[in-house]
């Protein structure tokens, strides 16, 4: 790295915008890509999971100590990390300093405790390999342990996949708890003997219809919220008996709260989503303090604010200047611990008082760079088509090019990458993502689109997508790009897409289905193929697309009219595929046939196949590979040099 980068010194010519030399290197994302997962807090001790590319991508468990010690728990090989709904999440828990968790490589339950010479199985090795898996655990205060059990059979169909909550006693014996709906989550033990779980049913996904249920210690079920167009999540049990969980009944995600033989009742609307989508296991968007206080993380614009709910009703907001994505809260004392980062800051473990001190825990890393390379993002609505969906605006969150020690020539304008991303039930998160600066530092400008179908905004703007995913979606996208382009801030013969999973899907259908916008995409395991989709997923995603596009197989004339595969006569931009070769959500032939299209026709493409990889990239050289590989591709699309002292190895591209 060049001394300069540390001084923020400007060159003395102009470079062209996608050439600035950058110290933001693949190297650097890949060290500042340890993602923070779930915090928990077990007396005194704080504990945090973090994936590391590094590592291969292997999810490491560490302990803080009341007296500042940080340890890894777990040395390699070690992972915890579950593969329940492939997704995962909540692979692990602690109480009384005893820690289980699922291994991936085999997906057994170990438990870990004090004094143990290792990890010890619990489960028993199963008849398929990762045939039993086990996820959202949570100590039922008796020594054994509740957890979702997802069993998968020989015949491999998703529809014989079976998931129930179950106990799990020290020794691994099993009681089945729930069996029955397609889908549980959530089990959570209440004060006087009751429990509280998550259900939902095929076609729903979580965020559609998951209903809150609670079975009496005397055995009687009471459903407190959810189903047809309303999702509950994230209940919680308080000590007195109170259950506190999150209801987007009022359209947005906000705090609800029943106790046995009342109504629920809203606790805390904020006016902007509290929860979100239950993609993985183990989310946390509140925690209950002593004295009957609350404190939840509220999204909305410039990200997320801490609110506190005193025991009086009263709210007031915590001052956390800087934090803008909080996560995984967790009570500690008369406080908080959470994730937290903002756009120019990595994650950070910080412990929190509701007068708004705070002190790191887990520090960010020193990536050796002023704040003044990272660009700061902007909140951007802009019009786009309301085709019956009641709504005429969707919203991005644009960052422009930064970069201290580089100018561009005069009259140049900024070549453009929209980035969309996955689900399409997610949202852009308001931390430092180290891949968007890879870019903004080079001279692109990023727009995040959060097209309609996004989370964050409420029900409505969510249930906008609803049979039209491949078209509102593509609308946005499209909107977005030719804003930026007519307020004369991008470069419109160098307008770029990229997206991963179903932002991957929305790159493919952009370049096929809305030709001559977009000069360049890169789609990293997206789909191609939505009736290959359909026919052929894992469980939890098998009938997400029924409220997508439409029911399957009776609508596959919808299907293949949105798919991608079905209009490349109409592709004639160059594009760049990345995919997993073990991905089960989107299987390596949705890629390729993508691929067999594009040589077939002689579009300018290129294609990395990773060993190895499933659904998402976690090891290092494979990070650094498809980041520095679009980043090539682009430049020979678009033609414009790479830092020479990089040395970046151009992406073959096939003409």
């Amino acid at each position: 790295m060049s001394p300069a980068y540390g001084r923020c010194m400007p060159t003395s010519s102009p470079v062209p915008y996608g050439s600035w030399p950058t110290p933001v290197t693949s190297a650097l994302v890949v060290r500042a890509a340890a993602r923070l997962g779930e915090v928990a807090v077990d007396g005194d001790d704080v504990w945090w999971s973090e994936s590391r590319p590094g590592e291969g991508g292997r999810s490491a468990l560490v302990r803080r100590t009341a007296d500042g010690t940080v340890t890894d728990v777990l040395p390699p090989p070690w992972n915890a990390r579950t593969r329940v709904h492939e997704y995962g999440g909540a692979a692990w828990t602690v109480a009384g300093g005893t820690l289980w968790f699922t291994h991936f490589d085999d997906q057994r339950l170990y438990r870990l405790s004090p004094g143990d010479d290792g990890p010890v199985a619990v489960t028993p090795e199963p008849e398929l390999p990762a045939g039993v898996r086990h996820a959202d655990l949570t100590p039922a205060g008796d020594g054994s342990l509740l957890a979702v059990r997802e069993t998968h059979t020989a015949s491999g169909a998703a529809a014989d996949v079976v998931n129930e909550v179950v106990r799990l006693a020290p020794d691994g014996t099993a009681e089945v708890l729930v069996s029955g709906p397609d889908f549980v989550s959530d089990p959570r033990p209440g004060p006087a003997g009751e429990l509280a779980w998550l259900q939902w049913d095929h076609p729903a996904m979580p965020w559609d219809a998951a209903q809150l249920v609670v079975r009496a210690a005397d055995g009687t079920e009471t459903v407190v919220a959810g189903g047809p167009g309303e999702s509950a999540v994230q209940p919680t049990w308080d000590a007195d008996g109170t259950l506190w969980f999150c209801c987007d009944r009022t359209d947005v995600w906000a705090l609800w709260r029943w106790r046995p033989g009342r109504e629920a009742e809203p606790a805390l609307d904020t006016g902007t989503e509290i929860a979100g989508p239950q993609w993985v296991f183990g989310a946390r968007r509140f925690a209950l303090l002593p004295g009957g206080r609350v404190v939840a993380a509220a999204g909305g614009d410039g990200g997320d604010r801490l609110v506190a709910l005193e025991a009086d009703g009263s709210t007031r907001d915590v001052p956390l200047p800087g934090w803008t994505a909080l996560g995984y809260l967790t009570a500690a004392g008369d406080g908080v611990v959470c994730a937290a980062g903002s756009p120019v800051r990595e994650p950070v473990v910080l412990r929190a008082d509701l007068s708004g001190q705070a002190e790191v825990l887990r520090p960010a890393r020193d990536l050796g760079l002023d704040p003044a390379w990272f660009s700061v993002p902007e909140d951007v609505t802009f019009p786009t088509e309301e085709r019956d969906t009641g709504i005429d605006e969707a919203y991005a969150v644009v960052y422009p090019p930064t970069n201290p020690e580089a100018t561009a020539p005069e009259g140049d304008l900024p070549p453009l990458v929209v980035m969309v991303h996955g689900g399409p039930t997610s949202a852009h998160a308001r931390g430092l993502n180290p891949e968007i600066q890879y870019f903004t530092s080079r001279g692109f400008c990023v727009a995040h689109v959060d097209h309609r179908g996004s989370t964050g905004h409420g029900r409505r703007y969510r249930d906008a997508l609803q049979g039209r995913w491949g078209v509102v979606d593509l609308d946005d996208v499209v909107a977005c790009a030719r804003y930026l382009a007519d307020a004369g801030r991008v470069d419109p013969a160098r307008m770029a897409i990229r997206g991963g999973s179903a932002g991957g899907y929305t790159t493919l259908a952009a370049l096929t289905l809305r030709p001559g916008v977009f000069t360049a995409g890169a789609s990293h395991f997206g789909v191609a193929d939505l009736g290959a989709l359909a026919a052929d997923t894992h469980k939890f995603e098998s009938r997400y697309l029924d409220g997508l596009v439409a029911p399957w197989p009776a609508g596959a004339d919808v299907y293949a009219q949105r798919s991608p595969i079905n209009h490349v006569d109409a592709l004639d931009t160059p594009l760049a595929v990345f995919q997993g070769a073990e991905d089960r959500v989107v299987p390596p032939e949705q890629a390729e046939v993508m691929v067999a299209a594009l040589r077939d026709k002689g579009v300018p493409h290129a294609y990395l196949l990773f060993e190895g990889e499933q659904h998402g990239f976690r090891r290092a050289e494979n990070i650094r590979a498809a980041l520095d590989g679009e980043l090539s591709f682009y430049a020979q699309v678009w033609g414009f040099g790479l830092p020479a002292e990089e040395g970046i190895t151009p992406i073959e591209v096939v003409r």
